[in-house]
């Protein structure tokens, strides 16, 4: 049976991305522009901010994406769990609510949500050596790494900061480097995508490959 994006409109556009600001806009663009890293095949997207941030998405993203629902095949809404107000739930249940809320006017298989705990820039801290060089820290001393443990961003055996954003923030303050949504579209492009252990970047990765398989037919 068709979809009902493809019965209202015979040619409708792979996908359909509401984020909650600019920066998480450009990694976005700068992840689906690798999609054999990422392991789907090439995808026709659009990704779009909305203008309340965090809170508008959870709470007005379903219905921002209606107008939508026929001319894409798929929709995914993405926000940070840290400042979208709703801290008191878990990662979990906040993506819930949003799906049987984006199920009432897209099929379920035909949208999902990613909720990122605490926030995006979870998502770039690993052991890659891009880390260091976009944030602007490849000669520094002491080495990125070292820093963080030395001003309690991270603890020794972890990769990842407790506290992503406020970490990525002071390191570019160090390295004197402008905070920018180029920045996040450099490391998206760059950093090295096995090497992410998130699990909400493993559940983005696993929505995309469901709907976007390599073998799929073009």
């Amino acid at each position: 049976m068709a979809s009902e994006a493809s019965a209202e409109h015979p040619d409708p556009r792979d996908l359909i991305l509401l984020v909650a600001d600019g920066n998480m806009q450009s990694a976005v663009k700068g992840l689906l522009a690798r999609p054999e890293a990422l392991g789907i095949r090439p995808v026709d997207f659009t990704v779009v901010p909305h203008p309340e941030r965090d809170p508008g998405v959870f709470h007005r993203g379903p219905e921002f994406l209606d107008p939508f629902r026929h001319r894409y095949r798929h929709a995914l809404v993405m926000l940070d769990r840290e400042g979208s107000g709703q801290e008191g739930l878990a990662r979990a249940a906040m993506e819930k609510r949003l799906e049987e809320r984006l199920a009432a006017d897209w099929e379920p298989d035909r949208s999902a949500a990613v909720v990122l705990d605490p926030e995006l820039e979870a998502w770039w801290w690993s052991d890659s050596p891009h880390v260091a060089t976009v944030l602007g820290w490849k000669s520094r001393n002491p080495d990125l790494r070292s820093w963080l443990i030395d001003e309690g961003y991270l603890e020794e055996g972890e990769t990842k900061p407790a506290r992503p954003k406020e970490a990525v923030e002071k390191a570019l303050r160090v390295a004197r480097k402008p905070r920018s949504s180029a920045l996040y579209r450099q490391l998206a492009s760059k950093v090295s995508l096995r090497r992410c252990q998130d699990l909400a970047f493993g559940r983005f990765c696993d929505i995309l490959r469901g709907w976007f398989p390599r073998t799929a037919n073009l």
